[in-house]
């Protein structure tokens, strides 16, 4: 889980505040090839919340938030168990969208992306089973892409709605941090930046603008 965060769903209110949920989706492939499926649950995010958000509104952050208005309004968790080529393994895919809440900014890291959610800049706030109704097949759709004709399509949709392109941003790193010029991604899922040494693919990092 990135930074140890966690996903908070305000209990105590009768208000859905918080729409939480996990797929778990039974898959014959590499860890590398799971991994590419935050990009297709990112998609299927954004379209979801494209249905009572502004779409221009709404942007990706690599490799696993969806923005609205530049800030961060819901976020993927992946876990993989026994998934590797020839084997049969299941991912579990982990979803939280700040419906009517969001973390109190003194509770976030120090140069986190401000949090949002949907209530405060839509004055919509669905149920989480409406709102899962719109999710859930835009997940299996993107999953058929993906299945059917790789990471390509998948790759293409999701620049399109890249937060940052073409702007300096801040990967960290565990042992070093890389600014660089936010470029592509590859058909890795690797993000490239191009710093002053040249492009530099980066696998794994925590990505601050």
């Amino acid at each position: 889980m990135p930074r140890g965060g966690i996903w908070a769903a305000g209990a105590g209110s009768r208000a859905p505040l918080a729409f939480t949920a996990s797929l778990i989706l039974p898959l014959d492939c590499t860890p590398q090839e799971a991994a590419l499926r935050s990009f297709t649950a990112a998609l299927a995010l954004r379209a979801a919340l494209a249905d009572y958000a502004q779409p221009d509104a709404l942007s990706l952050k690599w490799p696993n938030d969806v923005l609205l208005n530049g800030q961060k309004i819901a976020g993927i968790l992946l876990q993989s168990h026994g998934v590797m080529a020839g084997q049969r393994g299941h991912l579990v895919i982990g979803i939280g969208v700040n419906l009517r809440h969001s973390p109190e900014p003194d509770s976030l890291e120090e140069g986190a992306l401000a949090p949002t959610d949907l209530f405060s800049v839509t004055g919509q706030c669905p149920e989480p089973e409406a709102f899962l109704d719109r999710l859930a097949p835009r997940l299996a759709h993107w999953e058929w892409q993906i299945s059917q004709n790789g990471f390509a399509p998948v790759r293409a949709a999701w620049m399109a709605h890249a937060a940052k392109r073409g702007e300096v941003i801040l990967a960290r790193l565990p042992n070093r941090d890389i600014n660089g010029v936010f470029d592509d991604i590859d058909d890795k899922g690797n993000l490239i930046l191009t710093t002053a040494n040249g492009p530099c693919a980066i696998a794994a990092a925590d990505i601050y603008f």
